[in-house]
């Protein structure tokens, strides 16, 4: 009997700390994404060093493609990138006179010379083709993919990694996947880039402890948000604009697990979600997640689910910037 009271006593105990947790992490929570920009990230240089005011997501797309690049301190990594990626851009505008683009790379608070480099391409490009976004502050991959969505002006947007592991000529596989995916009056719909592929040969080259941090994770995120995508942290989705504004306009987490809240909020939307096989290279001194960072993703995804249960986040169902 005693044995049985410690039991039900141990429980309680755990019950009501659990009850507070929930609590805590609901009342600390706040319930909508923060949208706002500084001053200063209204504005990109043109290729006369003229001050010039970005445009909305929510004014009418004017070029067919937008190319989104978060890069923080890829001062040396991002001209290989760049070079690839308006090679093959200038190479389709000229084989389709119809097709307009642009890069728009997002400083995320760099402490090198990212923003000068990826100025330069704008220079000798032009402001229609190549934009920089330099952020006041580090806000993560995630946030700094938001605000460069909501400056883009294309009908179709494009993230890609700075470091260009992807190849970016695997654009027009995430294309022809679009096509597909997008047969709903919404106009929403988005493909993601898949390494899932590769997985095999990376386990191989991985130690046993990284392997199961990396099967755990991939777990986490298919029991808890996103069933059906094999690979959800690839840096390579392209999303129609209307899907777009809905899903950044909603994202909560800004930095390594926003992919898994986006595609969350995909599901929740009923937005259609495809994925291809690319190619994929590691880049040497390409940023490897670190062990630490696996740990703060898995606890990421689990406030994710909860905050979303509890109601301490909200959704908001406007597909508007405000």
């Amino acid at each position: 009997m005693d044995v049985l009271l410690m039991l039900l006593s141990l429980v309680g105990v755990a019950v009501t700390l659990a009850i507070c947790a929930l609590i805590i992490v609901a009342m600390s929570t706040k319930p909508y994404p923060d949208l706002g920009r500084y001053e200063t990230e209204k504005y990109f240089l043109n290729e006369k060093h003229e001050k010039c005011l970005f445009p909305s997501i929510n004014d009418p797309a004017s070029v067919e493609l937008s190319v989104i690049v978060p890069a923080y301190n890829e001062e040396e990594r991002l001209p290989v990138m760049m070079d690839e990626a308006l090679g093959f851009l200038e190479d389709r505008k000229k084989k389709s006179r119809s097709f307009s683009y642009e890069v728009i790379v997002v400083d995320d608070g760099s402490k090198d010379k990212t923003t000068q480099t990826a100025q330069s391409y704008c220079n000798k490009y032009g402001s229609e083709k190549v934009r920089v976004l330099t952020l006041a502050k580090n806000r993560g991959k995630g946030g700094a993919i938001r605000l460069g969505m909501f400056s883009a002006r294309g009908r179709f947007l494009l993230f890609a990694d700075a470091d260009g592991a992807s190849k970016f000529s695997d654009f027009t596989k995430l294309e022809s996947e679009m096509k597909n995916v997008n047969k709903n009056s919404t106009n929403r719909a988005v493909v993601c880039g898949s390494r899932a592929h590769l997985e095999e040969e990376s386990i191989a080259q991985r130690s046993m402890f990284r392997t199961f941090l990396m099967k755990g994770f991939h777990f986490v995120v298919w029991f808890l948000c996103v069933r059906g995508i094999k690979d959800t942290q690839c840096g390579f989705k392209l999303l129609t604009r209307e899907a777009a504004i809905l899903l950044f306009s909603n994202l909560h987490v800004e930095r390594w697990a926003f992919d898994v809240d986006m595609l969350f909020l995909a599901q929740y939307f009923n937005i259609p979600v495809g994925e291809v096989a690319i190619t994929w290279t590691e880049i040497e001194g390409s940023k490897m997640v670190p062990v630490f960072s696996w740990i703060q993703m898995g606890k990421d995804i689990i406030l994710i689910r909860l905050r979303y249960f509890l109601g301490a986040w909200k959704i908001n169902q406007k597909s508007k910037v405000e």
